[in-house]
């Protein structure tokens, strides 16, 4: 995607898989929608800095989008079998450029269909979480490789092949019946928690935080749950979105700061959402079989149910940690089950958890600030610098850069005052 301000980032972020769900259902094409929308993008970030945000942001897209697929198709001869296609499948009053307040251009929203599409079984899991992050979050290839702890030239090349397949298979954009949906829902669910987690806590620049990726992947969430209502992993995602969310606000100080989470100002908590999170995983847990997304929430909600740190009920948290330890192997949970055992066990024993790390952690900040904090906590000052530093130097979160830098600081500080 295009860089804008991050105000014309922030409406066009939301408003891009929309046009492209729309301009794929309308005419038959994933690929060309996604590159005609692109463009629109670009003509987006020359003209409206200068003329303004037009009334209609979502329709000026469509009708810029259209057009530039309406020169695509007429440029290549090879593609007369698709423009005939395209002829009978829009309807005459259609078949001119789209005016920017025509019919659904302004009300209808096909990125559900869109997230659906993207995670059909004629993709590896892998490849559909990939796309999807791509075409619906709007997360650049760098930000998914990050995600995927993978290097960005693999993840260009998957999310390429991607593309390639969908086009290949020229499959309709439509909601999957109650058959196909199994087949689909996990990786569905599983792009909605990295779209979240990407935008609770960016992995790269300035900002602590991206609200527009979080809420999206909320307002998406809710969406999926409204079609699903009994799916209990559905809702267990959703709550754990609200439960975590609750906290964003206390995530930052005055300066946009990281505040740690033993630190945190729980009076800025939302309350409504911690209520709303409680309510669904207690309605969710019941149902069985229990998910990794239902037992997350479930830690955030004991979490958010303490009046302060000192009351949080971790050893609660280090059974739940088990748990999910042991239906979801995620290299990630091995860093807060870390964190879980050093709270009720002391931290040498959380330290151990991570003495032979799973490989996918090597060289991972987030493996070098866990051990640092559990290193800080055992008294072991030098390492928890060294480890501080380390990974302040690997995270592209320049939030988190310089909390783990003042930590490093801070600790040789009262190393040289002693």
């Amino acid at each position: 995607m295009a860089t804008f301000e991050p105000a014309l980032d922030d409406l066009l972020r939301t408003l891009a898989p929309q046009v492209v769900a729309l301009l794929t259902r309308r005419w038959g094409d994933f690929a060309a929608a996604e590159d005609a929308v692109q463009e629109a993008l670009l003509d987006a970030a020359t003209q409206w800095p200068a003329q303004g945000v037009p009334h209609n942001p979502r329709g000026w897209l469509i009708h810029v989008a259209s057009r530039r697929m309406t020169e695509h198709i007429r440029s290549e001869q090879a593609r007369r079998r698709r423009e005939e296609l395209v002829a009978e499948q829009v309807p005459a009053d259609r078949r001119s450029v789209p005016g920017v307040d025509a019919g659904d251009d302004g009300a209808h929203d096909d990125t559900l269909m869109l997230l659906f599409l993207c995670c059909h079984p004629v993709l590896s899991s892998a490849s559909a979480i990939a796309l999807t992050l791509r075409s619906v979050g709007g997360l650049t290839t760098g930000e998914i490789a990050r995600a995927f702890l993978v290097p960005e030239a693999t993840m260009g090349q998957r999310i390429s092949r991607a593309k390639q397949r969908i086009k290949a298979s020229e499959v309709p954009l439509r909601m999957p019946d109650t058959a196909e949906l199994p087949a689909r829902l996990d990786a569905v669910l599983h792009v909605l928690y990295l779209v979240f987690n990407e935008g609770y806590a960016s992995s790269t620049g300035p900002e602590l935080r991206r609200v527009e990726l979080s809420q999206e992947a909320i307002r998406l969430t809710r969406a999926l749950h409204v079609l699903l209502p009994d799916d209990a992993e559905v809702t267990g995602l959703l709550a754990l979105m609200l439960l975590t969310e609750a906290r964003g606000p206390a995530r930052t100080g005055q300066g946009g700061e990281l505040v740690p989470l033993a630190e945190q100002d729980r009076s800025r908590w939302d309350t409504g959402a911690i209520a709303e999170g409680v309510a669904l995983i207690t309605a969710a847990l019941p149902r069985g079989p229990v998910g990794p997304y239902q037992v997350q929430a479930a830690i955030a909600a004991v979490h958010d149910e303490a009046s302060t740190a000192a009351q949080t009920d971790w050893p609660q948290i280090l059974a739940l940690y088990g748990v999910l330890a042991r239906i979801s192997d995620n290299p990630l949970i091995t860093l807060n089950r870390a964190v879980a055992t050093a709270m009720v066990n002391g931290p040498a024993a959380g330290l151990a958890l991570l003495a032979g790390p799973p490989p996918a952690l090597a060289g991972h900040h987030r493996l070098y600030a866990v051990r640092a904090h559990l290193h800080e906590l055992a008294g072991h000052q030098d390492s928890a610098i060294a480890d501080y530093r380390a990974a302040a130097r690997r995270t592209a979160s320049l939030p988190e850069r310089h909390y783990l830098s003042l930590c490093a600081a801070r600790l040789a500080e009262e190393c040289t005052g002693e």
